[in-house]
């Protein structure tokens, strides 16, 4: 799965020429869940793919605030178009959500070393 990974990323590169695509999400998702299900390391899970799960918290956020009140919370949801829509260059935004997803996957090895 890592090597696919791999290969996937040097393809995506800026300019990206190959998107994933929500087929290629939910699959690569679901095999991780399965791998931390069979390996009880579900809560390390939530820390490792931290930024995946704040983007899908934003969008049902947005979804539910919209629903209930007609107004939005953030400028666009997933979170990385509303940095988008606010100025900040593609680049920048797959810059700083890199780190932090290298820091919350840190976290997630300390805490499986507890």
């Amino acid at each position: 799965m890592a090597g696919v990974c791999l290969g996937f990323l040097f393809f995506n590169r800026y300019p990206a020429k190959v998107f994933m695509g929500d087929t290629g999400s939910l699959a690569l998702g679901g095999a991780l869940v399965i791998c931390a299900v069979l390996t009880k390391t579900e809560i390390i899970l939530i820390f490792i793919g931290g930024v995946f799960l704040i983007e899908a918290i934003s969008v049902m956020l947005q979804v539910a605030s919209f629903k209930l009140t007609g107004k939005r919370i953030i400028k666009m949801s997933p979170l990385h178009h509303h940095f988008e829509l606010s100025g900040w260059r593609e680049t920048k935004v797959v810059i700083v959500f890199w780190l932090a997803g290298a820091v919350l996957g840190v976290l997630g090895l300390l805490i499986a070393t507890l």
